[in-house]
């Protein structure tokens, strides 16, 4: 039997490290294939190099990054604040996918700080949507693998939306025991340690993740450092019960009770 397969696509190089880089390395220690996308180059991530020499170091950093997680890196096909929700993205999404032919798909909160992220997070659910339909043209063009797929949504950065509410998890990852190996992912992206200091006032690039582990840690009543995710609604991507992150990971997930059942209060 064919090792399972789980996709991160995240917006800039970073992203996945952030929000989505413990569940991933934990998928590829139970034995997953594993591939990593960040839809844009991140040429707007510097205050001291131009458009193209950001872009060149911010891809090779993000290929290092995906060396480490043992993961499959993808080229991006856009650039910072032009990822758009149109169908040249989306043809292009669709085609990594087709060929990728994810069982899981790691993504964006639908609801974020700023727009790259959320439109990252509208074309994941597209592309997956497409995985059984031979008659959507993607660019390249590739067969769609026609099989289920499941897509979460990561916590929003800073697990606020974009008015400021509180975003709560459905599922908790325990990230404990794979925090160096995020933490180094997250160094190999050296070039915008200082970028975030100069444009953000982000003082520790490196402790910002730690802290951010440890908030959704706290968050789950459980783990010291935990991600957390909510599983897009099945219809037209897989059967209703399928939750592949809890049956991949048991020893890890914490299911949000109080989540699971608020989903039916209106």
């Amino acid at each position: 039997m064919s090792a399972k397969v789980a996709i991160a696509v995240a917006a800039h190089p970073d992203d996945v490290e952030f929000m989505m880089g413990g569940t991933l390395l934990l998928l590829k220690q139970a034995g997953w294939e594993t591939h990593y996308l960040n839809v844009s180059s991140g040429n707007c991530g510097s205050q001291k190099m131009n458009a193209e020499e950001t872009a060149q170091v911010r891809g090779d950093e993000a290929k290092r990054a995906a060396e480490l997680f043992g993961a499959t890196w993808h080229p991006g096909f856009s650039h910072d604040l032009e990822i758009l929700y149109d169908l040249g993205h989306l043809r292009k999404l669709g085609a990594i996918l087709h060929e990728v032919a994810p069982d899981v798909v790691l993504t964006h909160s639908p609801q974020d700080y700023m727009e790259d992220h959320e439109n990252v997070s509208r074309l994941a659910v597209t592309a997956a949507f497409t995985h059984s339909m031979p008659n959507f043209e993607t660019d390249p063009p590739v067969e769609p693998p026609c099989k289920e797929v499941t897509v979460y949504h990561a916590m929003p950065y800073g697990l606020r939306d974009n008015l400021r509410k509180k975003v709560d998890a459905g599922l908790f990852v325990d990230v404990s025991t794979v925090a160096e190996e995020k933490l180094a992912a997250l160094a190999a992206h050296e070039s915008q340690r200082s970028w975030l200091d100069a444009s953000q006032g982000l003082d520790s690039y490196l402790s910002k993740m730690e802290e951010l582990d440890r908030e959704v840690g706290t968050l789950s009543g459980r783990f010291e450092r935990a991600e957390g995710w909510r599983r897009h609604h099945h219809p037209g991507f897989t059967s209703e019960e399928v939750d592949p992150l809890l049956e991949a990971l048991p020893d890890y997930c914490h299911v949000n009770e109080e989540y699971e059942r608020n989903l039916d209060h209106v």
